[in-house]
């Protein structure tokens, strides 16, 4: 059953009506105190409230109510009902707990979909498989991975992609982000439907309305033919909006207006079309940082995160090399023609240690130069030595990040942090790589109350 809770008549009516003609039970409250009882007797799967519920605007009764429902220990779906003028305390309300915000006036379609989404989220059971038993459910061919926090990662995304509910792919460059993307998409009931990549970091602020909206010809000079953007493109399948980290702040409000109520308008034209779009975002940036920072929107984030998947870098899942590895040696024997390549026990061992900062990527372009310049068909170590070396990747990596977009002391926990993972929390070896001692490695921890399970150095 579903819980409307507004003091307009007219919302819960029309929300009674939308919902029961999508199959489900419905109560409504025109209070915080009725919507607390109907809370106490009723077993409720979801609860869409207003953030008034009178004359008052402020938006804090509907506070109120979000903090005494979460109080109460329920993990129940909630989803705000706002106005464009009260977007910030729809994103205050995302921080107390409420899962979605609607603004009026709302796309029917869009209330089915985030109700539906939320309600399968909820009712969803997590699960620790092998990955024979992730590869009997769902579609993961092109994703090498037997590390568990990867499986733990795949059964997620198996999870969520029978719903809409947008996804935020997070990791290093190089990580694999985009093949989980596909994967998502893949695994959806949009799979027959199109599935459309975006590089966002690509994109001026002058372009972007035309390459995402798409443009009538004469909208503007040299705009001779009609051009259709990427969200219709994508219409009835899934969008994939790589870099969006790299979006300027202009064209996060424009992207954030189709997020919203999933509707825009072609450049030049003044006609407006709805869009049915399952969204998935990905960076390899801290967005939360740039929300601190003030040069990424913060209610644009909690539009694209309903789920957050943050992928490992390769060198925290050293047991998933050797696959990779193997994986690209079985595809490059017939691309060049070498059927009996292969690679020493040596070589992978100490391919496994490797910091390896392009991740996935740094790995495959290790691997084929290996075997475009080696003669042997059994690669050894000293063929990936002498291609490391020449590799046009820097050895230590000394792009800083640009003044004023992070403090020294944040660096510093990055480094610290960064130095435990890569030397799996061994003490003495982390402490090396820094520069610093291990008393003094032991104070940091403490001082920025840094989790670790020490092993064994």
């Amino acid at each position: 059953m579903i819980l409307i809770v507004d003091d307009d008549i007219a919302v819960r009516t029309s929300l009674t009506l939308l919902l029961e003609n999508a199959g489900k039970q419905v109560t409504t409250a025109n209070n915080a105190a009725e919507a607390l009882r109907s809370l106490e007797h009723n077993n409720l799967e979801l609860i869409i409230m207003d953030l008034n519920f009178s004359i008052d605007t402020s938006g804090k009764e509907g506070m109120d109510l979000l903090t005494r429902v979460r109080n109460t220990g329920s993990d129940l779906p909630i989803i705000l009902i706002t106005g464009w003028a009260s977007i910030d305390l729809a994103v205050q309300g995302m921080k107390l707990g409420a899962n979605d915000f609607i603004h009026k006036p709302w796309n029917n379609e869009h209330v089915l979909q985030s109700v539906k989404t939320l309600v399968e989220l909820k009712s969803a059971k997590k699960e620790h498989v092998t990955r024979k038993q992730l590869d009997k459910k769902y579609q993961f061919d092109h994703i090498i991975a037997e590390d568990p926090a990867m499986l733990a990662i795949l059964e997620t995304i198996g999870r969520v992609s029978g719903t809409d509910a947008s996804v935020l792919v997070m990791g290093e460059s190089g990580t694999g982000k985009e093949l989980i993307a596909e994967a998502i998409h893949e695994n959806s009931l949009r799979r027959n439907k199109p599935f459309i990549k975006v590089n966002l970091g690509g994109i001026s602020s002058s372009l972007f309305e035309s390459e995402m909206f798409g443009h009538v010809r004469g909208a503007f000079t040299d705009a001779r033919f009609d051009r259709t953007g990427r969200f219709e493109m994508a219409n009835k399948g899934t969008i994939f909006l790589d870099e969006i980290g790299d979006l300027e702040p202009g064209s996060q409000v424009k992207l954030l207006r189709v997020l919203q109520d999933r509707t825009y308008e072609v450049l030049g034209s003044s006609r407006t079309k709805v869009v049915d779009i399952r969204v998935v975002c990905a960076t390899n940036k801290n967005l939360q940082e740039m929300v601190g920072a003030g040069t990424f929107r913060e209610d644009l984030l909690y539009r694209i995160n309903l789920i957050t998947i943050r992928l490992p870098a390769l060198r925290e899942r050293p047991g998933d090399i050797p696959l990779l590895v193997s994986f690209f040696i079985n595809n490059l024997k017939e691309i060049y023609n070498r059927p009996a390549l292969s690679v020493s026990a040596a070589a992978m061992k100490w391919l496994q240690q490797l910091p390896l900062p392009g991740n996935i990527r740094e790995l495959k372009n290790l691997v084929e130069r290996s075997i475009l310049v080696s003669k042997n068909d059994e690669l050894g170590l000293d063929d990936f030595k002498v291609q490391l070396e020449q590799a046009p990747s820097k050895k230590i990596n000394t792009q800083f990040p640009v003044v004023g977009t992070i403090t020294l002391e944040q660096m510093e926990v990055e480094m610290v942090k960064r130095a435990m993972n890569f030397h799996q929390n061994k003490i003495s070896k982390a402490a090396a790589s820094l520069g610093i001692t291990r008393n003094a490695l032991y104070r940091r921890l403490e001082k920025y109350q840094i989790p670790f399970n020490e092993t064994e150095d």
